[in-house]
């Protein structure tokens, strides 16, 4: 039941549509057989640094320009230049917006919004919230996750990125590797090793590492659907001060739970690999619309589609509680990765040859980004098989996989080298 105290939600949305309707067009012109538009859509951009760069800023002045008419944070609460609306308003405004062709979004920009400046607002102290919190939400200060490593990816606790105290600063060496946006980001969410004499999730801290600090080396990855918006990132004798610990000494797993939460929550929100309204116009494009296995294909993909969003509807109903996630975020996660995947099945059966031969023809060629980007998130932000173990632990109740290593110190641990 809606508060007394909150706009009447009709009239909200109609404010907000017309707010929309004075900046962008229709979407509905997006999917028309027009060259003058863009048929992209890829999973990962192949785009060279001064494209992405450029995809970025438009991303990030859209956010900037939603912030300040109240529209970038509204379920965030005032203190961060949000709204403090409940989930209702949000879905309002996300089923407006997706009338209308914006900006495309980016890793980067999502992260930082959607991720970690909830992150910070949640266990971050006073000054951190103050000096992190609203910059990241206007976009004006752009964060990446330094999390995942050569050998510690779904074993995520058992990275050997180590940060030793030394007086008021921390010295932290080790490398990280699949970290989206790195060459664009200012900060980086960093979960490091401070304690190796204790069991892997306890002996971790977080900390907001400035990615322009001496010894922090970027390097891109190439991707096999030509981009290289993934990065690797080497750290060498870096110096942070305690100041920028996020959380307690040894509550980098808690830390990291929290932003894993929020990823798995948002995953399906940003409009990657195109929509089921593009697909579907590609079936009718290429005569494939009367066919009966492309139909039972896209009649799955509509189903999951639309259970995404009402799974995503209960995480938002959470968050506005304060709650984080949780395991139906995982639930979210493992949908969002196999409905990418029936895209690319419908594509590649519409399509045929034409996914592999850039004939020009609008619409066509520009799948295989699809195609090529879709297996990835299938191990992006946790793997499928690290989402069933979440759910079949917490929320099926069954007995947790066996653990050799639960309850041993770090440094005892047998590890491949």
């Amino acid at each position: 039941m809606m508060s007394d105290s909150y706009p009447d939600l009709a009239d909200w949305r109609l404010q907000a549509r017309q707010w929309l309707s004075e900046r962008l067009p229709l979407r509905s012109s997006e999917i028309a057989q027009d060259s003058s538009r863009s048929d992209a859509v890829p999973i990962f951009h192949n785009l060279s640094f001064e494209q992405e760069a450029e995809l970025i800023e438009a991303a990030c002045a859209w956010q900037r320009e939603k912030y300040e008419a109240g529209y970038g944070a509204i379920g965030m609460p005032t203190e961060f230049g949000g709204l403090g609306l409940p989930s209702p308003y949000l879905h309002a405004f996300a089923e407006e917006e997706s009338r209308f062709l914006t900006p495309p979004s980016t890793e980067l920009h999502g992260v930082t919004v959607g991720l970690i400046a909830p992150t910070i607002a949640a266990l971050g102290n006073a000054q951190q919230r103050e000096r992190f919190v609203a910059p990241m939400l206007r976009a004006q200060l752009l964060a990446c996750q330094l999390f995942s490593e050569p050998a510690a990816g779904s074993d995520l606790a058992g990275l050997t990125t180590r940060a030793e105290r030394d007086g008021d600063d921390w010295i932290v060496n080790g490398q990280k590797v699949w970290t989206s946006g790195a060459g664009f980001a200012h900060y980086g969410e960093l979960i490091a090793r401070t304690d190796p004499s204790v069991p892997k999730h306890r002996g971790l801290t977080a900390f907001m590492l400035a990615m322009d600090t001496p010894g922090v080396e970027v390097r891109p990855i190439r991707q096999m659907s030509g981009g290289s918006s993934f990065y690797e990132v080497f750290l060498t004798d870096v110096r942070i001060p305690d100041t920028d610990r996020l959380g307690e000494i040894g509550g980098g797993w808690k830390t990291a739970l929290t932003t894993l939460g929020f990823e798995r929550g948002n995953a399906g929100h940003r409009q990657v690999g195109g929509t089921f309204a593009q697909l579907l116009d590609l079936v009718g494009r290429c005569g494939r619309g009367q066919d009966p296995d492309t139909r039972r294909r896209l009649t799955d993909a509509w189903i999951e589609t639309r259970v995404l969003e009402l799974v995503g509807q209960r995480i938002s109903n959470a968050s506005v509680r304060g709650e984080a996630p949780g395991a139906v975020g995982s639930v979210r996660k493992l949908l969002w990765a196999r409905n990418l995947s029936r895209y690319s099945e419908v594509a590649t059966a519409a399509l045929g040859s034409r996914l592999t031969a850039d004939t020009g023809q609008w619409g066509t060629y520009s799948w295989g980004e699809h195609v090529l980007g879709a297996p990835g998130f299938h191990i992006a932000g946790g793997t499928d098989e690290v989402q069933r173990n979440i759910i079949g632990e917490r929320v099926l109740g069954l007995p947790p996989e066996p653990r050799i290593d639960k309850d041993v110190p770090f440094n005892r641990v047998p590890r491949d080298h």
